[in-house]
């Protein structure tokens, strides 16, 4: 499916990056994996389809654009991500507050 000229991969992705897997009203980011380059709605889509095992991204590429916002087709560098709190920082929209339950699949942790 292409979101903002994103090319993002995944089970019944929707136009604003919802999948098989996370599809509520906030489920609205998707992520640009490290090992691959590839975009993913989630850890679950990639583990389906990526056909390798995800790679984090290291503190030293938080700078790095790696989440894209499925409402306005903002990409946020994983630092800008993990500091929103929730919400594009672009369009304000809110994004799911769970998803944090799950950033050690993605991003190295802050510790």
């Amino acid at each position: 499916m292409k979101v903002g000229g994103v090319n993002v991969a995944g089970v019944d992705v929707d136009s604003e990056t919802r999948c098989a897997h996370y599809h509520g009203e906030r489920d609205i980011i998707a992520i640009k994996f490290k090992c691959c380059g590839e975009w993913f709605p989630c850890h679950a889509c990639h583990a389906e389809l990526a056909g390798h095992a995800a790679e984090v991204w290291p503190k030293e590429e938080w700078n790095t654009p790696a989440v894209l916002c499925g409402s306005c087709r903002h990409q946020l560098t994983v630092r800008e991500y993990l500091d929103c709190r929730s919400a594009c920082p672009k369009c304000r929209r809110e994004f799911n507050a769970g998803c944090a339950r799950h950033y050690h699949l993605y991003f190295e942790p802050r510790v």
